[in-house]
């Protein structure tokens, strides 16, 4: 039973805390691999936020390379050696970041920034002056526009088209100072967007039909894409995809390796998948610290509310014993989270309570370690980002 075995491995810690199961962990990132179908796989950092379990993930077969959030981590996990290959997914402003990538010869080797427009060079220019090459990768918008004025998926990138899309590479490579390397598309409603959440059967067919044009047109239209930059720049890497479309970016030709993270740790918000379900690897305990109601228990903290829409999935849920769930008109709280069900009427003053997090990594911003559990044993104890002293925003 699998609360017994994580009661018994930490039965000397006293809640909250947070326990990464790396039997779960090692099972899911097999399974990613398996979905991938041969694709190396970069891990996607800000799913994960803990250095030594990036790490663990890079020494598995199938995955090579991180995709981090900041300009700043990438400088950091440099320093570190996690990686030599860094890829920033999302454009920066950090002018002391970017200083400290022109200074640094092996940094500027290993990590690649992001960019979709002549003004994100412009910036860069302005901020560290003349400047030997600095790796770019172009990102590509792969929203879904079925009509005029509908934009379906992430407000990312201003270039959609092929013709877009080749017009700023030659502008790119033309550009003294940089180096076109690289290709990023991250198809957020697909990959981040569950075809099955539960409970919610409309919108689960509203969700499956946008996917089904979705997913068919961005194969064309990225390699399209990816044909009409390769005629200007010579690419090292055409990235794609995340943990809810291993698949389908993987069927795309043009692809050469994808991205995952979230995967690994089998948050609630990848539950509304019907293709594949991780096994839920990242936990954290909450202590029972009031019983107002036979069928109440109250636990102390938890309200480690995810980041996105403000609705009811974004909220972490209790996990172990089955059978709880969290009050609707109180939810997780800042210094108290109550529970009900049948469940509840088991549960004591001191006793545990098990909880998931909506969203991955976005948990190990709210604790200094998390501990690394193996079968009924803590293997070792580690720090997050947080505990390292980084805050990368």
């Amino acid at each position: 039973m699998r609360r017994t075995r994580l009661d018994a491995a930490t039965k000397d810690l006293d809640p909250p805390f947070a326990i990464v199961d790396l039997d779960a962990f090692d099972h899911n990132a097999a399974d990613l691999v398996r979905r991938a179908a041969g694709h190396p796989i970069r891990v996607a950092s800000k799913s994960i936020r803990v250095r030594e379990l990036v790490s663990r993930a890079l020494e598995r077969p199938g995955y090579a390379g991180v995709m981090c959030y900041s300009l700043a981590e990438a400088l950091w996990l440099s320093e570190q050696n996690v990686s030599e290959d860094l890829l920033v997914a999302y454009p920066t402003a950090d002018r002391a970041s970017l200083q400290k990538l022109a200074a640094n010869e092996t940094a500027r080797q290993r990590v690649t920034i992001m960019v979709d427009s002549l003004e994100h060079l412009d910036f860069v220019d302005a901020a560290i002056g003349p400047h030997a090459d600095i790796r770019v990768c172009l990102e590509l918008d792969v929203s879904w526009r079925p009509l005029p004025g509908v934009h379906i998926g992430p407000r990312r990138s201003s270039i959609h088209t092929p013709v877009q899309a080749k017009a700023l590479a030659a502008k790119i490579v033309q550009r003294r100072g940089f180096a076109l390397v690289g290709v990023m598309a991250y198809e957020g409603q697909i990959a981040g967007l569950g075809d099955n959440p539960p409970g919610q059967p409309f919108r689960a067919i509203g969700i499956r039909f946008i996917q089904s044009k979705s997913g068919p047109e961005l194969v064309e239209r990225r390699t399209a894409v990816v044909g009409a930059v390769r005629q200007v720049a010579d690419l090292e890497f055409v990235n794609g995809g995340g943990t809810g479309s291993l698949e389908l970016t993987g069927s795309d030709p043009s692809v050469t390796e994808l991205a995952a993270g979230s995967g690994l740790f089998g948050p609630t918000l990848f539950d509304a998948y019907q293709a594949f379900r991780p096994e839920p690897a990242a936990l954290f305990a909450l202590s029972v610290v009031r019983k107002p109601t036979k069928r109440v228990a109250t636990l102390f903290a938890g309200g480690y509310i995810a980041s996105g829409t403000p609705t009811p999935d974004r909220q972490p849920s209790p996990y172990l014993p089955e059978g709880l769930k969290t009050l609707g008109l109180e939810g997780a709280g800042e210094v108290q989270t109550p529970v009900t069900g049948k469940a509840a009427e088991q549960l004591k003053i001191g006793d545990r309570v098990w909880m998931r997090h909506a969203k991955a990594g976005e948990l190990f911003e709210r604790f200094d370690e998390v501990h690394l559990v193996h079968g009924d044993q803590i293997e070792r104890t580690v720090p997050t980002y947080r505990g390292e002293r980084r805050n990368f925003g």
